[in-house]
């Protein structure tokens, strides 16, 4: 893991979370997930370790980290369990929309408690039968007095029963052309009219919830539109999903981690034919490409988090980083499996996980062939890679 970019108190900070998962995470949580258990204590723990506030800027939190800290973070957490990263992945997403674009009052009213996890926040963009097509979206919210009137549904809601705050993607008017001109974002607090509905059933990411949440008639005051204005928040949401991308892009690299170091220690315990089995060539070729395939996403997703804190777009690194970072993942774990052998397909082993969790990442905060639209449109927009 590379920290040269962080300064001393981030490399703390990166520190303190591996020792919180190598000594509090790791030897629990094969139970947590195989019994699809919520992880109450270590949320609570993390919480204290000041996870949930890493991107609220003073003074509304304690401490502002760059993003090549919140990515490695990250990364340390899913090494230790995904979910536990996507706990606060959305999260994280939200109090930077508010950061960036709330108003003051917004900022106040909110940020203080995220940045502590006595509130925690999620989005909603993603509905039943739209994907990642967002400009199909059916959520109406319709001006009423001095209120909003929200119907519709949305899916695929990481943390949604456990969330106060929900950064609910919208249409305010239906009528724009083109539609994303009309559409903002609502800061929805629970309340009547707004239901958090089934949990879905998942191959991996297990002990979160992911649920359909519906608004049938719910209300908002006015002043919720994020940044006080409506039919701004598809190109925030945009700016937003840098972050996110780059989120769910760590969490990749911290899967590939785990499967790879499971895979490394295993080749040098495990023996046949009268040596290691790393001493295999089939087996050490794995080795030498997972390890390759990891260190390339790391670089990824340390390059588009240089070009966040930059303050220039970045989403065409975030979509980079995220493609590539996926697709590793997913391909070391099953790597791992390969080296584990018939151990790599039972339940005593971690290997298991790591190769339900990592698809999450591929078609997550976007599918990767999204992901590859928007680097392409990218590319000529920009006229090609930069020197």
């Amino acid at each position: 893991m590379s920290t040269s970019q962080l300064s001393v108190e981030e490399r703390a900070i990166v520190a303190l979370v591996r020792e919180f998962v190598d000594d509090e995470v790791r030897p629990v949580v094969r139970e947590l997930e195989h019994a699809n258990t919520y992880p109450e204590a270590l949320i609570e723990q993390m919480k204290a370790l000041g996870v949930f506030g890493l991107v609220v800027p003073p003074p509304y939190g304690d401490v502002q980290v760059s993003t090549a800290c919140f990515a490695l973070v990250t990364e340390e957490l899913a090494r230790g369990w995904m979910s536990l990263a996507g706990s606060m992945g959305g999260h994280s997403v939200v109090c930077s929309l508010l950061a960036t674009f709330g108003t003051e009052d917004q900022r106040e009213r909110y940020l203080p408690r995220l940045a502590t996890g006595e509130l925690r926040a999620t989005m909603a963009l993603t509905e039943p039968g739209g994907g990642s097509d967002l400009q199909a979206m059916r959520t109406i919210a319709r001006a009423d007095g001095d209120e909003w009137v929200v119907d519709g549904s949305k899916t695929w809601i990481s943390n949604a029963r456990r969330a106060g705050l929900i950064a609910l993607l919208c249409r305010t008017d239906p009528r724009a052309d083109p539609p994303h001109r009309g559409m903002s974002i609502l800061l929805a607090e629970k309340g009547p009219g707004l239901t958090v509905e089934r949990d879905l059933p998942k191959l991996g990411y297990k002990g979160v919830e992911s649920c359909e949440v519906v608004f049938d008639g719910y209300r908002a005051p006015k002043d919720a539109v994020l940044g006080g204005e409506p039919g701004a928040g598809f190109a925030q949401m945009m700016r937003g999903l840098e972050l996110g991308r780059i989120q769910v892009a760590s969490r990749a690299v911290g899967v590939g981690r785990a499967a790879f170091e499971d895979a490394l220690r295993y080749a040098q315990e495990r023996e046949s034919f009268g040596k290691p089995i790393w001493q295999h060539q089939s087996v050490g070729n794995y080795l030498a490409d997972m390890a390759t395939r990891l260190t390339a996403a790391r670089q990824l997703v340390l390059l588009a988090a240089e070009r966040v804190d930059s303050g220039v777009r970045a989403d065409l690194e975030a979509g980079m980083a995220k493609l590539f970072a996926s697709e590793a993942a997913m391909q070391i774990a099953l790597d791992a499996v390969r080296v584990h052998g018939g151990y790599g397909y039972s339940t005593d082993f971690d290997v298991e996980r790591y190769f339900r969790d990592a698809p999450l990442m591929i078609v997550g905060e976007g599918t990767n062939e999204i992901q590859r639209n928007v680097i392409v449109e990218q590319l000529v927009r920009r006229g090609g890679l930069p020197d």
